[in-house]
C-alpha cells in the first residue's frame, strides 16, 4: 500500500484545499491508499480573515511547530499545496525534506506574493526544481512551471458534478447576476461598481453576492444587490436559483495567473458566464458558447442585457455550459490525477 502525506494550506473551509487536496485525498483513500492530511492554518483562521479580525499570532506560530512535527513523522511521499512554511526561505523548507520525495500543487499565481521579498522571490522556483512533479490549476502556471520542472500537470480547481445535480430549482423572479468568493477577493466587484451602476440604469437585475453578509455595509450605490454567507451546504442551490454567473478580474499578473474556479461552479450550475478576458477565463469561456468575455464597459452591458432579454440565445448558453462542465469535473480528473501520482512517485524509486 502506497503512503502518501499530504500538506495543505487551509483545513477544509479554504476552497482551494477542499476541492483540490481533501477531495483527491479522500478518492485516493477508497484506492486503497494511506492518506494523512496535515492542514497548516487553524480552523477558524479564515473566519477571522474574512471578518477582518485581528491575526492570532500566537495560533499561528503553534501551526508552524505542528507542521514541523508533522513532517518529521510523515511519509516519505509528500504532496504540498504551495509550500510547507509560509514565509520561511527555501533553505528551511529544504532541511525538512530531505530524503523526501514531493509533488507541489498551485492553484494561483502564488509567486506574486513573494515579489520584491528578499530571501521569499525565488522560493517557490527552487521548491519546483527540486520537486518529483508539479500540478497546476492552469495554463498561466503551467508555462511557467515547465521552465523549471518537466513533470508538470494541469488539473483545474474541478467540482463533483453531482453536486451541481439539483432537479428542478427554482430561478428567482428578477432576473439576476451572481458572484461567489470571499470578503478578500470581493474587491474585485467594487472595482466594476461603475460598470454595474450603469447597467442598473437601462436593466432590471440583482446583483447577488455569495460570500457573507458583512460585506452589505460595503454595497454599491444605486445596484440592488442581495448578500448571503458562504456555506458548502448552500451554495450550490443558491447558485442554480441565478441565471448568469460572473467573474471581472483586473489585468495584473496574480490576475493572469488566477484559477477560474468560480466559472467552473457556474458552468457546473448550468449558468451563462460573463467574465474578464484575462488568464484561465479565455480557457474557459468560447465566447458566444457559453459565455461573453466582456473587456469593456459596454461589452459587460451588452453582455448582461442579451441575457436578460433574450430568451433563445440564454437558454442556448445554459446547456452549452452544462455540456462543457465535464471535462472541469472530479469525475473526469481523478483518474489523470491518480494516473500522474503513481507514475511521478514509481518513476522517482526506480
Amino acid at each position: 500500500m502506497t503512503n502518501i502525506s499530504f500538506f495543505t494550506k487551509y483545513p477544509t473551509q479554504g476552497a482551494t484545499s477542499r476541492y483540490r487536496s481533501f477531495a483527491f485525498a479522500a478518492e485516493l483513500a477508497e484506492n486503497n491508499y494511506n492518506v494523512e492530511i496535515e492542514s497548516f492554518m487553524p480552523i477558524n483562521y479564515l473566519a477571522d480573515l474574512f471578518a477582518k479580525r485581528p491575526k492570532k499570532k500566537l495560533k499561528i506560530l503553534f501551526s508552524y511547530l505542528l507542521r514541523s512535527i508533522a513532517v518529521l513523522r510523515s511519509s516519505d511521499l509528500l504532496i504540498i499545496e504551495r509550500e510547507l512554511f509560509p514565509y520561511l526561505p527555501y533553505g528551511i523548507e529544504k532541511w525538512f525534506l530531505k530524503g523526501k520525495k514531493y509533488i507541489l500543487d498551485y492553484d494561483d499565481n502564488v509567486w506574486e506574493d513573494y515579489r520584491g521579498k528578499r530571501f521569499l522571490e525565488f522560493k517557490y522556483d527552487y521548491l519546483v526544481k527540486n520537486a518529483a512533479g508539479v500540478i497546476v490549476g492552469n495554463h498561466f502556471l503551467k508555462e511557467s512551471v515547465q521552465n523549471l520542472n518537466s513533470n508538470v500537470l494541469y488539473i483545474p480547481t474541478v467540482v463533483n458534478l453531482e453536486r451541481y445535480r439539483i432537479p428542478s430549482v427554482q430561478k428567482s423572479e428578477r432576473f439576476s447576476l451572481v458572484w461567489i468568493g470571499s470578503s478578500v477577493t470581493y474587491r474585485y466587484i467594487k472595482a466594476f461598481a461603475p460598470i454595474f451602476q450603469k447597467a442598473s440604469k437601462q436593466i432590471d437585475f440583482d446583483l447577488v453576492i455569495i460570500a457573507s453578509k458583512q460585506l452589505e455595509s460595503e454595497k454599491i450605490d444605486g445596484v440592488s444587490m442581495i448578500f448571503h454567507d458562504w456555506s458548502s451546504e448552500t451554495e450550490t442551490l443558491l447558485l442554480q436559483q441565478c441565471h448568469v454567473g460572473i467573474m471581472p478580474l483586473s489585468d495584473d499578473p496574480f490576475s493572469q495567473g488566477k484559477s477560474g474556479f468560480k466559472l467552473i461552479q457556474y458552468q457546473a450550475s448550468g449558468l451563462p458566464m460573463i467574465a474578464s478576458p484575462v488568464g484561465e477565463n479565455n480557457h474557459i469561456i468560447e465566447q458566444g458558447k457559453n459565455g461573453y468575455l466582456a473587456a469593456s464597459e459596454s461589452e459587460w452591458i451588452m453582455a448582461i442585457e442579451t441575457l436578460a432579454s433574450d430568451i433563445e440565445q440564454y437558454a442556448y448558453m445554459s446547456a452549452q455550459s452544462q455540456e462543457r462542465s465535464y471535462p472541469f469535473s472530479f469525475q473526469y480528473s481523478f483518474p489523470i490525477y491518480q494516473k500522474f501520482i503513481d507514475k511521478t512517485f514509481t518513476k522517482t524509486y526506480q
